[in-house]
């Protein structure tokens, strides 16, 4: 193949990847606490020892988008929004894990947990615990938690002290690769939730962007393909 087969063929793989993301970000737009990904392209130069130069794309690396998505009030005791920069501190079986996502309920032991059962984690470290049958729950802007006036406990916010270092495990959850700090910015709502931040909009628009993209690729591939057979013929006759 010549190096116009191998330039197109990288940038046709790069297109596909960004649909398979597109795809994926329209699947989530009305997911809770999700946040927007993207694929950043990039160029890879191989010069040769003939002072020729090969230019091919690369998109290898993404990118979260983490503007706030639209609140939406659903006056549920266990149900919070955050406002401004940070997440809430999550256990799970692979560790601790930052989301957004702020739907939880007291689980049979009295920990709060996620909607897949991973406990919430306070500003310390421990499950947030709710006393049985405690009504009258309340949770100030700086995660404050009580009950008819009893305070109860602190609901971690954080943010990762790396923000490149945060990696995506799946639609919500995410892992801060160099550890969290408290998120000195960023404060609590009850009885909100935060809503996914993709615009199904401009997503579809960008899908078809990509679509064309890919079809004029291949058309290149085709013609490309056609002229090789042609040249071929002509040199065996």
């Amino acid at each position: 193949m010549e190096a116009a087969g191998y330039v197109t063929l990288s940038r046709q793989s790069g297109l596909m990847s960004e649909m398979r993301i597109i795809a994926n970000n329209i699947a989530n737009s009305a997911t809770s606490g999700y946040r927007q990904e993207g694929l950043i392209f990039s160029e890879y130069v191989q010069s040769g020892q003939d002072q020729s130069s090969l230019s091919m794309s690369r998109a290898r690396i993404r990118n979260t988008s983490h503007e706030q998505g639209a609140l939406t009030q659903t006056n549920g005791s266990f149900d919070f929004a955050i406002e401004g920069d940070g997440f809430f501190l999550i256990e799970t079986p692979a560790g601790e894990r930052l989301t957004r996502a702020g739907s939880f309920s007291p689980n049979a032991d009295g920990d709060l947990v996620t909607m897949d059962g991973y406990r919430m984690l306070d500003a310390g470290g421990a499950p947030v615990f709710i006393p049985p049958d405690q009504t009258g729950i309340s949770v100030a802007a700086d995660g404050t938690l009580s009950a008819n006036g009893q305070l109860l406990g602190e609901i971690g916010l954080v943010q990762p002290s790396d923000p490149l270092g945060l990696t995506r495990e799946d639609g919500v959850r995410f892992r801060a690769n160099g550890g969290v700090e408290p998120a000195e910015n960023a404060t609590i709502l009850q009885g909100f939730v935060e809503g996914s931040n993709v615009n199904p909009i401009l997503q579809v628009s960008r899908m078809i962007e990509v679509q064309r993209a890919y079809e004029m690729g291949q058309s290149f591939l085709e013609t490309e393909d056609q002229r090789i057979r042609n040249a071929v013929k002509t040199l065996i006759k």
